[in-house]
């Protein structure tokens, strides 16, 4: 018996492995994978300006970084003792000015780099509510608890959905042509903007991405994941959320993991990979004794399959 309906998902033709250069973009959901890539030492960058829902401001963001728009005084305000950008999350939030300054334009170079250099995209778009500040008229990423009424909120139409994601393509190919793209929704569940809200918005973002995608000069080398449509159907159980019941649990995680290993990675792969997860659990292990001979043989033997690996892939750091 099958107690799920699965969904076919084909495999990319362009899969990922270890030569592959991978930056992840968008909401937390993107967080989520990025640990994944982490956790099995791939190439990999995950939102380097921090947490970003919508897709106009990722575009914005990338806008900024492709054609070198260093962060100015201007761009930054002080708010609750901090000073704070409303381009990025509020985890780059500094106490200095000139601090927040130097790491917004240091993180603007590192990144157009990656991007020079990545050969896969991912970006996960979180919701298609974003808020406008009204002094400024700009679509803002994070609000950082200013005062709401200093913000109206409104909801992207498809269309300026498709036009943000058409311009952030562009954006990229015009510094790197040989990228892949793969976008994906997040499966977070924004209840704060009201149930029936938050499924109107994830509509608008599913529709203005498969829209895009099946037009013909955007159809080479970008993709769509279910990572969305995984959550809502095949983990169509309330035990596969956290306890907040929004974001999805470790379990479901894995899980969509799994679905995007089969489906994006290359199958040449899955023994690195496999050797790479044994090191990591063996890295967690504690023993009962440190000074045991046991225990001794047990480090030299995870020292060996460490070198082995480094050997191989120089960039792996343990």
């Amino acid at each position: 018996m099958n107690f799920t309906t699965q969904i076919p998902i084909p495999k990319t033709p362009n899969p990922i492995d270890y030569n592959s250069k991978i930056v992840s973009l968008g909401s937390c959901f993107a967080e989520n994978m990025g640990d994944k890539f982490q956790y099995f030492k791939f190439q990999s960058s995950t939102n380097p300006f921090g947490i970003v829902f919508n897709p106009v401001s990722i575009e914005r963001i990338i806008d900024r970084v492709v054609n070198d728009t260093l962060f100015t005084d201007e761009d930054i305000f002080f708010h609750n003792e901090r000073w704070h950008c409303f381009e990025v999350h509020s985890d780059l939030s500094c106490a200095s000015q000139d601090e927040l300054l130097t790491s917004l334009n240091q993180i603007l170079l590192e990144t157009k780099k990656q991007l020079q250099e990545t050969t896969h995209i991912i970006i996960t778009y979180g919701t298609s509510w974003v808020y406008r500040n009204i002094e400024s008229n700009e679509i803002v990423a994070n609000c950082h608890k200013v005062p709401q009424k200093q913000f109206t909120k409104e909801l992207l139409s498809v269309i300026t959905i498709q036009e943000s994601m058409e311009n952030t393509i562009r954006l990229i190919r015009s510094i790197n042509s040989n990228c892949n793209f793969i976008f994906t929704v997040s499966p977070v569940r924004h209840l704060k903007d009201g149930f029936v809200e938050n499924q109107v918005s994830k509509a608008h973002l599913i529709a203005a991405i498969h829209d895009k995608l099946s037009t013909e000069h955007l159809k080479l080398k970008t993709e769509y994941f279910p990572s969305y449509e995984i959550m809502m159907d095949e983990l169509r159980d309330y035990r596969f959320y956290a306890e907040d019941m929004l974001h999805p649990s470790p379990m479901a995680i894995d899980y969509i993991w799994e679905r995007f290993r089969e489906t994006t990675i290359s199958e040449a792969t899955y023994a690195t990979m496999d050797a790479v997860e044994s090191i990591q659990k063996s890295l967690q292990h504690r023993p009962f004794n440190p000074n045991s001979e046991s225990h001794k043989k047990f480090e030299a033997n995870l020292q060996t399959k460490i070198t082995t690996l480094v050997a191989q892939y120089s960039f792996m750091k343990f």
